[in-house]
C-alpha cells in the first residue's frame, strides 16, 4: 500500500454477491458446470462458491441485481474452455473473441448475470477491437 494514501487498511480480497432466485439452479451451474465447491456453512439462501483462492457469494432474493457483469481472468485454452462450457450447455453469449486488453468470451449464469472469462490476448491473431 502507498505510504501517502488516507486510507490505512490493505485489502484481502474482494468477492461479488449475486443475487439468485433458484439456490439450486445456481448451485448446478457453479458447481456442476464450472467446478466451483460450495462452502460448508452455506444454506438456501446464502453462500458462496469457491475456487483457486477466490469465491463469488450467491444470496437468494436480495443483495444485487439480475445482469450484474463479473470478469474472471484465468490461465488456459479458452478455445478448449468455450468447447467445454458449450457442450456442458452453459449459455454462450460472447464466444473467445481476441481483443487487445484479453481473449475473452461471455457467459450467462441462470439469473442474468454475465461472467466475462478471460485471458491473456494472442498477439498472433487480429483483434477484434482493431
Amino acid at each position: 500500500m502507498k505510504k501517502d494514501s488516507p486510507l490505512n487498511f490493505r485489502i484481502e480480497n474482494i468477492a461479488p454477491i449475486l443475487s439468485v432466485n433458484d439456490m439450486a439452479k445456481s448451485l448446478d451451474f457453479y458447481i456442476g458446470i464450472l467446478g466451483f465447491e460450495k462452502a460448508e456453512w452455506g444454506d438456501d439462501n446464502f453462500t458462496s462458491v469457491n475456487r483457486d483462492n477466490t469465491c463469488i457469494y450467491l444470496c437468494k432474493g436480495g443483495q444485487g441485481q439480475a445482469g450484474t457483469w463479473i470478469w474472471i481472468g484465468f490461465d488456459g485454452d479458452i478455445k478448449e474452455l468455450n468447447d467445454r462450457l458449450k457442450s456442458a450447455g452453459a449459455t454462450i453469449k460472447l464466444p473467445p473473441t481476441n481483443f487487445s486488453w484479453a481473449y475473452e468470451m461471455h457467459i450467462q449464469d441462470p439469473d442474468g448475470h454475465i461472467l466475462r472469462l478471460g485471458t491473456d490476448p494472442n498477439e498472433n491473431e487480429a483483434y477484434a477491437d482493431r
